[in-house]
């Protein structure tokens, strides 16, 4: 654990700089004030996305021209 002496108005940037995460968890106890960074753990679909990731095309207009060409064949 790493300890400092902070002068008040350097305080915001110090704190800043340390914390990687966008929300903390603050307590405190007893006059003593801890900060615990929450990770904001998200499923990344990003992989799933594939050729259509564009936006030209939904899933259901696929879907629907892959069944056009299926009765188009026969």
């Amino acid at each position: 654990m790493t300890e400092m002496v902070l002068d008040i108005n350097e305080l915001q940037s110090t704190i800043f700089s340390k914390i990687t995460t966008k929300k903390v968890k603050v307590s405190e106890d007893n006059g003593t004030i801890t900060l615990k960074p929450i990770s904001e753990e998200k499923t990344n679909y990003s992989h799933l996305i594939g050729m259509f990731s564009d936006g030209k095309i939904s899933v259901d207009d696929f879907i629907k021209e892959k069944q056009k060409e299926k009765e188009l064949e026969l």
